[in-house]
């Protein structure tokens, strides 16, 4: 088999793991505090990633520490509030709430840097919305605190997105996944603190094992497929394989918490899943005055 495709199906096998990530971590902090339940996930995807990257850790300088540490915050902070919309709200409906983050990246890049948005981003941006709308929004034209919780984390993750963006443009990113990863655990273990009355050694099964599949397989694994795979599949392939992520978490949440699958959640995950395939692929408007030159110069 090709590497290309070997790496293609390692893809999608990890756009599972996260999409049931989200129903493991549901059952996992049913009774313990989210920010454990993170810093748990942090500490042993550290110890794993700095394994799987060891020689980048020997030549670990004072620039990849700041930059991971920098990547940190905003991740951190997505990951939290999306654990906590999990604890509001259903876990097929968080996950499809969190797919807006690829929608909402262009739109950021637009206020922050001053870059015009394609008409297809825009066109995606509103599709996006409505679907939102059509998930999130009560009869009473209310919107729920679990969905608001994630669509905040959303924004925060696009921002961490960006940078990620930024600093490979300039550099290697891979030196920053170790440090970046143990800055969230510290970050992690700081709020578990301030918090206080956490049971540092929960004895329920299910919270230790979603901290081992989130660790190695949700966080450890997937990072370290998707920097070995865009060796050989490109950034925009790459980028319609995650969209399979939504996808497996309905289901999951369906067959492991036995969450419904309601007509909302269809229709308007739907549409984000269309809004996200409008933003990433590559397609052009027919331009009317390049028509009209070409029947010119066929009749002449």
């Amino acid at each position: 088999m090709e590497k290309r495709n070997l790496f293609l199906i390692l893809l999608i096998l990890g756009t599972a793991f996260w999409g049931i990530s989200f129903s493991v971590t549901k059952l996992a902090i049913a009774q313990h505090q989210p920010v454990l339940f993170l810093f748990y996930r942090f500490l042993l995807a550290t110890m794993v990633l700095s394994v799987i990257f060891w020689k980048y850790v020997k030549k670990l300088d004072s620039t990849a520490i700041k930059t991971g540490a920098s990547l940190a915050i905003p991740l951190v902070l997505g990951i939290y509030l999306q654990t906590l919309g999990i604890t509001h709200t259903s876990a097929s409906q968080c996950s499809f709430v969190a797919g807006i983050t690829v929608v909402m990246i262009p739109v950021i890049k637009l206020f922050i840097y001053r870059k015009p948005a394609a008409l297809k981003i825009w066109i995606a941006a509103f599709t996006a919305l409505i679907g939102l709308f059509v998930i999130s929004v009560t009869d009473k034209f209310s919107i729920g605190t679990g969905d608001l919780y994630t669509i905040i984390g959303a924004f925060c993750f696009a921002i961490y997105l960006i940078q990620i963006e930024k600093e490979s443009i300039t550099g290697d990113i891979i030196p920053t996944i170790v440090p970046m990863f143990a800055t969230c655990a510290i970050l992690t273990f700081l709020l578990t603190f301030i918090q206080g009355n956490a049971t540092w050694i929960p004895q329920q099964e299910t919270f230790w094992i979603g901290i081992i599949f989130c660790a190695l397989f949700s966080t450890a694994y997937m990072y370290t497929i998707s920097n070995i795979s865009q060796k050989y599949i490109s950034a925009e392939r790459v980028s319609i394989i995650y969209l399979f992520e939504p996808i497996f978490g309905a289901f999951a949440a369906h067959f492991i918490l036995g969450e419904e699958i309601t007509s909302r959640l269809l229709i308007g995950g739907g549409m984000i899943f269309l809004a996200t395939l409008i933003s990433e692929l590559k397609w052009r408007m027919p331009n009317p005055f390049a028509m009209l030159k070409v029947s010119k110069e066929k009749k002449y």
